[in-house]
């Protein structure tokens, strides 16, 4: 779906502004009002222009690019910051090192960005109600804001526990939304409105084959029961995780590709195995992710980035001989990559980030490393499979979670026998370990190993053994930004330990 972002209207979209100022703390018009009323009558894709305008902000540079790869990988065993030793990326040595406090910048980027889409996906949802369109119309859009704003807020319950919830167009004139924005909610009223959005959204988006060309990659109703099982996987809701995956695997709408290096690639985007990405056009009026590819391209000789956010030596470790899986993911230096591109041997950093990869001779590349036509996968179908996995297991069904494993083992094979064999261990807490240990080694660099580590309850014993010093009892949630914490005039209250 290339086409969704035609009309983004970005300057449409104010709402919840944490950045700079008390003033802008609620950067919108008065009476709650957030464009001219006369858009609405004039414009007759006012409608899908604002629903638009809340997948762009995913776009953004201070949404899934430079700092939420710090948050989200650096911190892992799985990345480290890479660059040259002298560029700290702002903080990323911190997120590295796990000597991050809240004054670090990624964590304030990180809370405003996911805010401001919050923004964009309520006055969507505030404004679809009152427009005169058909119901069917209707009810897609305010199933896919709906979707998007349970997404936003699984990053930020998963990254700084409960928040503050805004679910209306904030009203500057009103005290209690004022106080709304800067009083944390609990981690449990948190999940309960990512879940109640996510049922709206189930029970109003149609099935991805439903779509037609141009729409390709909106939300689906597969996506979010996707995203509803991974939040129920979060809360150990194995019941409902089993549901919802057995749904999905059941309704044919997902396969694996069979090629898991393709995966990345521009002609597999929004294929059989996507559930949902982020999708990325690098020419106008669509934008690519800002900085996606160039910050964690190669640096140094014949490099063609900076170098960040690159794969540690025990990731590449972890993957087993004949696992096609590493050569997906991890680019070496001195290596020819599949469209002919060297690696130089000189390259700054021994190893790079293959899934943000983006070819400059075999695929429609722009010519602007900053923007460019990358999709960003966020909810995959092995995902899905994996799920299904671990919720069986929890429930003491282990055939049913042996084949499900197996079939994602299976692919990672590339067809090769005598390599990456089926696990057969029906042993809960064995096969349970085998299910964790597949989950990195499928989804590495798609932004899940430290919130896995964290919810599966073993992020000190992995992280101190490769040197990173967690500590139970704070490092579970990041810090709340102390940006934040000033401009709420000290209301909202700082997680322990920092």
């Amino acid at each position: 779906m290339k086409r969704i972002h035609k009309s983004m209207a970005i300057a449409l979209v104010g709402g919840l502004s944490l950045v700079t100022s008390c003033q802008n703390f609620l950067d919108v018009p008065p009476q709650g009002q957030q464009t001219p009323t006369d858009f609405f009558s004039s414009n007759p894709d006012a409608a899908t222009t604002l629903v638009n305008a809340v997948y762009a902000k995913m776009l953004d540079w201070n949404f899934h690019s430079f700092s939420w790869n710090g948050v989200t990988s650096m911190t892992s065993d799985d990345a480290e910051k890479g660059s040259s030793p002298g560029d700290t990326g702002t903080d990323k040595d911190q997120l590295d090192n796990l000597t991050f406090t809240p004054s670090s910048l990624s964590f304030n980027e990180v809370w405003v960005g996911q805010y401001e889409g919050v923004a964009r996906a309520n006055q969507a949802l505030t404004n679809l109600p009152n427009l005169t369109i058909g119901d069917t119309l209707k009810n897609r859009l305010v199933g896919e804001a709906s979707f998007l704003r349970a997404y936003f807020y699984f990053n930020l319950v998963r990254c700084f526990g409960g928040v503050p919830l805004i679910t209306t167009v904030a009203d500057p004139t009103n005290p209690t939304d004022i106080e709304q924005g800067r009083v944390r909610a609990t981690r449990e009223q948190v999940y309960a409105l990512i879940e109640r959005d996510l049922q709206t959204a189930v029970t109003n988006l149609p099935e991805k084959t439903q779509y037609g060309t141009a729409d390709l990659g909106r939300a689906s109703k597969g996506a979010a029961k996707a995203l509803l099982a991974k939040v129920s996987m979060y809360q150990k809701k194995w019941n409902v995780v089993q549901q919802l995956t057995d749904e999905i695997i059941a309704s044919g709408q997902y396969s694996l590709l069979p090629n898991y290096g393709e995966i990345w690639r521009e002609s597999s985007e929004n294929g059989p195995e996507s559930v949902f990405e982020i999708q990325g056009k690098g020419t106008t009026p669509n934008r690519g992710v800002q900085g996606y590819f160039e910050s964690q391209g190669a640096r140094g000789d014949g490099g063609w980035g900076w170098g960040f956010n690159v794969p540690t030596e025990d990731l590449e470790k972890a993957y087993s001989v004949g696992d096609t899986r590493k050569d997906g993911t991890i680019i070496r230096r001195g290596t020819t990559l599949w469209d002919g591109q060297v690696v130089s041997a000189n390259a700054e950093n021994p190893r790079y980030n293959f899934k943000a990869y983006i070819s400059r001779t075999r695929e429609s590349y722009n010519g602007d490393n900053w923007e460019t036509n990358k999709n960003i996968r966020v909810l995959r179908y092995a995902e899905v499979l994996l799920m299904n996995a671990e919720a069986a297991n929890e429930l003491g069904q282990s055939a049913k979670a042996l084949t499900s494993l197996n079939l994602v083992r299976a692919r990672a094979r590339g067809g090769a026998t005598g390599v990456v064999p089926n696990v057969t261990t029906t042993a809960q807490a064995a096969l349970r370990t085998a299910i964790w240990n597949e989950r990195r080694l499928e989804l590495a660099f798609e932004h899940d190993r430290w919130f896995d580590l964290v919810r599966q309850g073993r992020a000190a014993e992995v992280l101190r053994a490769q040197g990173k010093n967690f500590v139970v009892g704070k490092h579970e949630l990041f810090p709340i930004p102390q940006n934040q914490i000033q401009l709420s005039g000290g209301a909202l209250t700082q997680n322990p330990g920092y």
